[in-house]
């Protein structure tokens, strides 16, 4: 029995245990499902305000809570403000903005103390009595708060009352309503976030809806400023690809109808001066033109009186008729009436010129408010052009006119103009014909005096500017000219005279000048010269030319030319310089024996006495010298030859060759006695400088009869192993007599060496080497650089080296500067060289009867 009573009562105390168990996993259900719920609204509800309803319906579940509400703190009040409020004696809900004294109730006293807080209705009473907080509203039989923390912070507090005596807050409920309140927090806080986020994405959005609407205008603004520009910029190119007026209309009419509709249209001009419309473009369904009228009461005169665009519909085309603002001269058929009509105004700065109108027809078209402010903005600038096309048209049309009154004008002065024309020219001719004979020599049609001067001063001028350019002059005097006319009259000198003139044209370039000064007095210009040797040539030519006879009335004439030549120099600083010097080399030349010709040198224009004079004559008086030139090969191999030249320091002319000083001896016997002591002084040098073969310059007038016979006693008298090879100048030899060319050709006989000197200065004359046996050939410098220059010299020069091959004659080039071409000489044949000069002992001077003496 005892047993039975044991497992009876241990049977009971299990199943109230159970119970207890029960009861808690219930409650422990109860709060799980509720904060699954709670989880779950504050991940759905996008609104605070919606998130309380959701938490309130949670709670009537599991807890007495028909009359419930939140309070939370607002940070910037520091006062409770109530969130949510659900009641069942003081209404269902409450205004959120409505001012309640939380702070100094119940609600209060919880945030306050920041614990949960739970009265009865007679322990709230005795609290207010006590003066804890106030007591606010109806009072209720149970109340709890709950306080709300955030982390650690309190944000607010949860509160719920029963108005039931029999419905009170267990442990469970009361715990359930703590766990609630920690989870609200983090909801609220959630709620809030997504509310703001919401708030910010509907801002956003909102922001980003007016951008993109801004954008959007912005867009279609582009689009008509863009398509207004390319408009602008086909009316631009109206201006100049546009023919004329009638090609323009249509470009515009183009142009139009890319913008709009534009089937019919025309454009008015307006003139306000004559007060007429006129109409030079139209295109309608109904009317091919339309004729110009007078300024009434239409469509056309609205626009151009009102200066604005028109946008006429039927309605408003009929109040316009109504009004009386518009008017038509005459009824218009129904079909052919506009359903809408738009005009707009051609204005410039003068005002309105015109217009241009658009119009539809049953209705297939309906202007509106973008059609008008797309042609009013075309207007404008079509004006513009259209302007300047009539401006243009108009200056056009003047032009024409002026073009044809010119012409005919023209035409009248073309008649006088030609005569005048005929006038001038015939003046002209005198006028040319006046200076020609001013400046030419009415006989020989050459050039005078005055025209040579000026270009003979202008050639000074230009030397003096350019020093490489040179010039030389030559003064040429005709010999027996005073014969020719006393013995055959003034008229054959003057023929003569002629003819002269003729010959000397021929000696000379296109651009040298050849003047005539008057009498049997003739110059010379040549210009670009390099060398005076040019000038010399073109003397040479002219002596040559005048050697030969002249036949005149049937008589043979025989004259000649007495030249003289001064090349260009820095001292010359005036042409009467210039005339003066080649003047005196003239009369030396004329002196020296006529038909020849000779430089200028200083000592022709010094003015001494005659006692001066004959003491400068006297050669044997100069200090002599020689100069002795080794003749060498390409590659400067030295000879046993060397050129021995003599020179003789002269008071005025200075260190001179005696080439050029034995023109002044002071006679024949003179220049025979220093030549002939030259000749052994030069022999003496040569056995002394230990020279097998001396090459000495010798005159031909060695080789006349007397002087001769004294030139070979000086010659048989040197003894010694030295040779001596007697050079003659080619010139000399040319002009020399049969006696004197019968001697040259001796020498070898008697055993010595002879050679040609200069050979080819101004002509290359080979009969000179086969008819005297030379054995020496010094080529003049002149012919050596002409060979480089040339090609029919360097033919001569073959000629040359085929007989002096032959002939076993020594070719020997020579110059001053003769050894800087050397390597192309040789290309062309030659071997042989003069090498540098080199002074030797001054010769002594010796009386002449010391000389005298010797020669006996």
């Amino acid at each position: 029995m005892e047993d039975k009573l044991s497992a009876s009562s241990k049977l009971a105390y299990q199943n109230k245990r159970l119970k207890v168990l029960l009861e808690k996993y219930k409650q422990s259900h109860h709060l799980q499902n509720a904060l699954i719920q709670l989880s779950e609204q504050a991940s759905t509800v996008a609104e605070l305000t919606l998130l309380y309803p959701a938490i309130h319906d949670i709670l009537q579940k599991y807890v007495p809570s028909k009359s419930f509400y939140v309070v939370l703190s607002n940070q910037d009040t520091q006062s409770l403000e109530l969130s949510y409020f659900s009641d069942e004696k003081d209404g269902i809900a409450v205004a959120l903005n409505q001012t309640n004294s939380f702070d100094e109730g119940a609600t209060g006293y919880v945030f306050k103390q920041g614990k949960t807080t739970c009265f009865t209705k007679q322990q709230m009473q005795d609290a207010a009595a006590k003066g804890l907080f106030k007591a606010l509203g109806t009072p209720a039989e149970h109340w709890v708060g709950v306080p709300v923390y955030q982390e650690r912070n309190i944000i607010g507090v949860l509160a719920a009352q029963s108005y039931d005596t029999r419905k009170g807050y267990s442990d469970q409920q009361i715990q359930l309503l703590e766990v609630m309140s920690l989870y609200l927090a983090t909801a609220i806080e959630r709620v809030k976030k997504r509310e703001l986020l919401e708030s910010e994405v509907k801002i956003r959005t909102r922001a980003l809806t007016q951008s993109n609407d801004a954008l959007n205008l912005e867009i279609e603004q582009r689009k008509r400023a863009l398509q207004r520009q390319q408009i602008l910029f086909k009316i631009s190119e109206l201006a100049t690809q546009a023919k004329n007026l009638n090609d323009a209309y249509v470009k515009i009419h183009e142009i139009i109808k890319t913008i709009t509709y534009a089937e019919n249209l025309y454009i008015a001009l307006y003139d306000k001066e004559s007060g007429w419309i006129s109409f030079p473009y139209c295109v309608d369904e109904f009317k091919d033109n339309t004729q110009p009228r007078r300024f009434a009461k239409g469509y056309s005169e609205l626009v151009i009186s009102t200066e604005e665009t028109q946008l006429i519909h039927p309605c408003r085309a009929k109040k316009l008729i109504e009004k009386g603002v518009v008017q038509r001269a005459k009824p218009v058929k129904k079909e052919q009436m506009a359903t809408s009509w738009l005009g707009a105004p051609l204005k410039t700065s003068q005002g309105v010129m015109g217009l241009i109108v658009c119009q539809a027809y049953y209705n297939k078209h309906i202007f509106n408010q973008d059609d008008c402010e797309l042609i009013t903005f075309v207007s404008h600038q079509i004006a513009a052009v259209l302007q300047t096309k009539l401006a243009n048209q108009a200056i056009k049309k003047s032009h024409q006119e002026l073009e044809f009154r010119v012409s005919e004008k023209t035409k009248e002065l073309r008649q006088t103009n030609l005569h005048l024309q005929m006038q001038m020219e015939e003046r002209k001719k005198i006028e040319q014909q006046l200076y020609h004979d001013a400046h030419h020599d009415s006989l020989t049609s050459l050039p005078n005096r005055s025209l040579f001067l000026t270009q003979l001063e202008k050639t000074l001028q230009h030397f003096q500017r350019f020093p490489e350019h040179h010039f030389a002059v030559l003064f040429i005097d005709l010999d027996k000219f005073k014969d020719i006319n006393d013995q055959l009259g003034h008229h054959a000198g003057d023929q003569f005279l002629i003819s002269v003139a003729e010959l000397f044209s021929q000696c000379i370039r296109e651009h040298d000048l050849l003047a005539r000064l008057g009498g049997d007095e003739f110059v010379i210009l040549l210009t670009h010269l390099t060398e005076p040797q040019q000038a010399e040539d073109v003397a040479n030519r002219i002596i040559d030319l005048m050697k030969k006879p002249f036949s005149l009335k049937g008589t043979s004439l025989q004259s000649g030319a007495s030249i003289g030549i001064t090349y260009s120099k820095h001292d010359y600083t005036h042409t009467d310089e210039i005339i003066r010097d080649a003047d005196a080399a003239m009369y030396y030349a004329k002196n020296s024996g006529r038909n020849r010709y000779e430089l200028f040198h200083p000592l022709l224009s010094q003015s001494v006495s005659q006692q001066e004079l004959h003491i400068l004559h006297h050669l044997d008086a100069l200090p002599m010298s020689f100069r002795s030139s080794e003749i060498i090969t390409l590659d400067e191999q030295h000879q046993s030859e060397s050129l021995f030249e003599a020179f003789g320091e002269h008071p005025i002319l200075g260190l001179t060759s005696f080439d050029i000083l034995k023109k002044f001896a002071s006679d024949k016997e003179q220049h025979l006695e220093v030549e002939l002591q030259l000749l052994q002084r030069a022999y003496a040098q040569a056995l002394e400088a230990n020279v097998s073969m001396a090459l000495v310059p010798c005159s031909c007038l060695l080789l006349e009869p007397h002087e001769f016979t004294l030139f070979t006693e000086v010659l048989s008298k040197q003894i010694g192993q030295s040779q001596l090879c007697l050079l003659f100048d080619e010139q000399e030899i040319r002009h020399a007599c049969a006696t004197q060319l019968e001697n040259l050709k001796k020498l070898p006989h008697l055993g010595y060496s002879i050679g040609l000197n200069n050979f080819a200065r101004d002509r290359c004359e080979l009969n000179l080497l086969t008819d005297v046996n030379f054995d020496y050939l010094l080529l003049s410098s002149t012919f050596s650089k002409r060979i480089l220059q040339q090609e029919s010299y360097d033919f001569q020069l073959q000629g040359v080296l085929a007989i002096t091959k032959l002939k076993t004659i020594k070719v020997i080039a020579k110059g001053p500067s003769i050894l800087n071409f050397r390597t192309l000489l040789d290309k062309h044949g030659l071997a042989f060289f003069v090498g540098k000069q080199h002074s030797l002992v001054c010769a002594e001077q010796s009386p002449t009867s010391t000389t005298q003496s010797q020669l006996s």
